[in-house]
């Protein structure tokens, strides 16, 4: 009884300063941040912001280029980096990449409807690795579909080119590296 009455809690522990090292001024995120500018009558809040570079956290702006238009268009091979595809072929393009993305999509897609249904009626019992399996190779396939649309459409205008496109995917693919290696020279 004696130990009840004469126990009491521990005081509770007191440390004047936890750290020995005192700051010299409190970090805040905006002082981190914002640089501090010399404040001048002359300046306005406007100049005094910071201001953001493309290039990098460096205060010097990028080196800019003189543009010069491009004039002399005279077809395949003039070195002008804007040239433009012609509508038509634009067109045959877009046809050709939304066919080649699309249908690996939608047989990935129409594979996994046909596992669940085998799985809900009991037909088959579906592993679980065949619909990860097909999910990645149709969806993988549709992700080249957009290079393959582009290549094995005929990049040129008078010529509508073949079902697959198997020729032209030979031809645009020795052009675009040549023109690739042109314009490093």
């Amino acid at each position: 009884m004696k130990a009840v009455i004469s126990s009491s809690p521990p005081p509770p522990l007191y440390i004047p300063n936890s750290s020995p090292w005192k700051p010299k001024s409190p970090i805040t995120t905006t002082t981190l941040l914002i640089p501090r500018a010399s404040k001048s009558p002359n300046q306005t809040k406007r100049a005094q912001r910071a201001k953001a570079n493309a290039k990098g956290f460096s205060g010097t702006p990028a080196p800019t280029t003189k543009e010069t238009p491009a004039t002399q268009n005279s077809g395949k091979g003039s070195g002008a980096d804007d040239d433009e595809i012609p509508q038509v072929v634009f067109d045959r393009m877009i046809v050709r990449i939304l066919v080649s993305v699309g249908t690996p999509m939608a047989t990935g897609l129409a594979l996994l409807k046909i596992f669940s249904i085998f799985k809900e009626q009991g037909l088959w019992d579906v592993p679980i690795w065949l619909p990860l399996l097909t999910t990645l190779l149709t969806f993988g396939v549709s992700g080249f579909g957009i290079p393959y649309g582009a290549l094995s459409t005929s990049w040129d205008e008078k010529s509508k080119g073949s079902l697959l496109g198997l020729e032209e995917v030979q031809r645009n693919w020795v052009e675009m590296w040549r023109e690739e290696d042109e314009s490093n020279n």
